[in-house]
């Protein structure tokens, strides 16, 4: 099994170069946003909205404090990106080696083998341990928007 598979036209490539693109502006973005110190919320730099979880239920959706993690991490704040989400420095690296795999691949003419039983197999296992941990965190996690107020002030601002 060859993580690239080689002998395609770049014209078929172009998804990889989008999703290397798409990487570069994330972690661009990454890089001019400050963490914000709540370990949540830094998105709404970005001038989105709060999550909805939080203000709700005072609880984290699955997703919170993703944004801060890789922020952080950009930033080489580690243990703030792993305070902030423990799976986000994870998913950043995953998501910065897939995408220089497939822009090696895109200049090289090689595909980044994704139709594998083992990518498949290890794509349902990260989906699978994300979704458990964002659910028992969501359940056991309490007043997560005890700063909830101070959090919809700033975006009201």
């Amino acid at each position: 099994m060859a993580l690239l598979e080689y002998g395609h036209p770049r014209k078929a490539l172009t998804s990889q170069a989008v999703w290397f693109g798409s990487w570069l502006v994330v972690t661009i973005i990454g890089a001019v946003l400050n963490p914000d110190r709540s370990g949540h919320g830094t998105h709404q730099q970005l001038g989105l909205p709060p999550c909805p979880s939080v203000l709700l239920f005072d609880r984290p959706c699955p997703g919170c404090g993703l944004t801060t993690s890789w922020t952080a991490f950009i930033h080489g704040h580690f243990a703030e990106a792993f305070h902030s989400h423990p799976l986000g420095p994870i998913l950043y690296v995953a998501y910065a080696v897939s995408a220089l795999i497939a822009l090696f691949g895109y200049f090289k003419g090689g595909r980044l083998n994704t139709d594998t039983k083992g990518f498949n197999r290890t794509t349902t296992v990260a989906v699978v341990i994300f979704v458990v941990f964002g659910a028992a965190r969501m359940a056991l996690t309490p007043h997560f928007g005890t700063q909830a107020e101070h959090i919809f002030a700033n975006y009201a601002k």
